[in-house]
């Protein structure tokens, strides 16, 4: 490797070190580190601040920004607080139907809301109906977070992953209802099999209380009816703009600004919106941009060239078995770090294989269900496991490292078997898509990644 790709190399290593372990906040360090790189690339000759605007994704921080707000707002309302209340009323305490039914409904949410959001939403609740049923809640907060992931997988907006990689590869709204839902409806329904199974004893329990469950009352939930109507009716059209994005030519970040913009000047027009805006988590959005910045020095320094030719060599030969390679490796990283950096920093690697005239678009599903899958496989593999273990700790039965291995594990492979048959099977359905129709250069432009340095 030459010197400017060693100094590349050395700073998104220290970089990602420290988001692993955690010792600095991951949006510090990342910032650190996107600065670092480009003072090392001004002063190296290969990165420059001209070339950043052109790196970060603002499609991606678009989407993320404005369903924060929408999101944030229909919180105030409590409407996710009374689904829980009424779903627990609706099964009469019954284990197995409430792990089916709050888990349903955790991974529905997770395919339009962010995953994140649902969790921390559907935890709470959860928690408090089985202490009041006297019946383990951890069969239920288990297949709430992995399902969440698993959910978040159908759709372009359910997962920050999906919303990066749909942006790089042109795929819409409609793209991933085609070609991802039919796989994560049949994981969905192979996790719960395998729950009905691990989680036997629990899911046999006789539930207490019961009677006191049904006279609690989820309409006491909702803080504002007036407001909520109005946020349900904006957030009904904002659905209905992803569907039809493509044909509007509008990016899915404009939907869901506009989104964001409606709720604001219908709700809330004369409030100073500060209140609502502290509800985003600002600090994920600058530690997206950052990553951008960082991985588009790897760009420019030629790394990702070369990481390209060792980790798909054989895809002009073998593009199946080149997706397959990326299925696997990229969900076994996602189970031992963030899937966020991890995509980040993949997406420029299989866009350059398309500008070497390699079909691409199948190697873009790979990644999605690999990444998405992936992060079932710990507790530290997706930020909704983080929380869901950080919650279970306030109750008697905490969930530790191992008992998430023995069911996370087995549900990650589950769903990376049936995404492996998925792309092998109908290998011609996933190198097409009805989106935007691209070539190399194409997604070269999409992608805002410049060309990289020869060296």
């Amino acid at each position: 490797m030459e010197t400017t790709e060693l100094i590349a190399v050395l700073i998104f290593g220290v970089t990602f070190f420290f988001i692993l372990t955690e010792r600095i906040h991951r949006t510090v360090i990342g910032l650190v580190g996107a600065i670092t790189m480009v003072l090392a690339g001004i002063y190296f000759d290969f990165y420059h601040p001209e070339q950043v605007l052109e790196v970060v994704d603002f499609n991606t921080l678009g989407l993320l920004f404005g369903m924060m707000i929408l999101v944030g707002m229909l919180e105030k309302t409590g409407v996710f607080q009374y689904l829980g209340i009424w779903t627990a009323k609706k099964t009469k305490g019954n284990p197995w139907l409430l792990m089916v039914a709050l888990s349903g409904i955790t991974a529905s949410l997770s395919m339009i809301l962010d995953n994140v959001t649902t969790i921390i939403l559907i935890v709470p609740i959860t928690i408090i109906i089985a202490e009041m049923l006297k019946i383990n809640p951890i069969p239920i907060l288990m297949a709430e977070a992995l399902l969440s992931n698993i959910g978040g997988t159908a759709t372009l907006v359910g997962d920050p992953p999906n919303i990066m990689i749909g942006s790089a590869a042109g795929f819409s709204f409609n793209d991933f209802l085609v070609h991802a839902l039919p796989v994560v409806v049949i994981t969905w329904v192979a996790t719960l099999a395998l729950f009905r199974v691990l989680f036997n004893k629990d899911l046999k329990k006789e539930p207490q209380n019961v009677d006191k469950l049904m006279l609690m009352n989820e309409n006491e939930a909702i803080k504002d009816k007036k407001t909520l109507k109005k946020l349900l009716f904006i957030f009904a059209l904002v659905v209905a703009m992803f569907f039809t994005h493509s044909l509007l030519h509008l990016e899915a970040s404009m939907v869901a600004l506009i989104g964001a913009s409606l709720a604001l000047i219908i709700v809330a027009p004369k409030h100073d919106p500060q209140s609502i805006i502290e509800k985003c988590e600002l600090s994920v959005l600058l530690f997206f941009g950052s990553l951008f910045v960082i991985v588009g020095g790897l760009e420019n320094a030629g790394v990702l060239e070369k990481a390209a030719g060792l980790l798909t060599s054989g895809a002009h030969d073998n593009l199946l078995l080149t997706a397959i390679i990326i299925l696997w490796s990229s969900a076994i990283l996602s189970a031992m770090v963030d899937n966020i950096p991890l995509t980040v920093a993949m997406i420029p690697i299989i866009s350059y294989l398309g500008t070497q005239g390699v079909p691409i678009d199948l190697l873009w599903w790979a990644l999605v269900f690999g990444v998405g899958f992936g992060g079932n496989g710990s507790p530290i593999g997706s930020t909704a496991g983080v929380i869901v273990v950080a919650k279970s700790e306030k109750t008697e039965n905490p969930i530790s490292f191992i008992d998430w291995i023995k069911q996370g594990a087995p549900t990650m492979i589950i769903g990376l078997l049936i995404a492996t048959l998925g792309l092998a099977l109908v290998t011609p359905w996933f190198s097409s898509h009805s989106g935007v129709a691209h070539s190399a250069e194409g997604v070269k432009n999409e992608t805002n990644i410049p060309a990289p340095i020869k060296h």
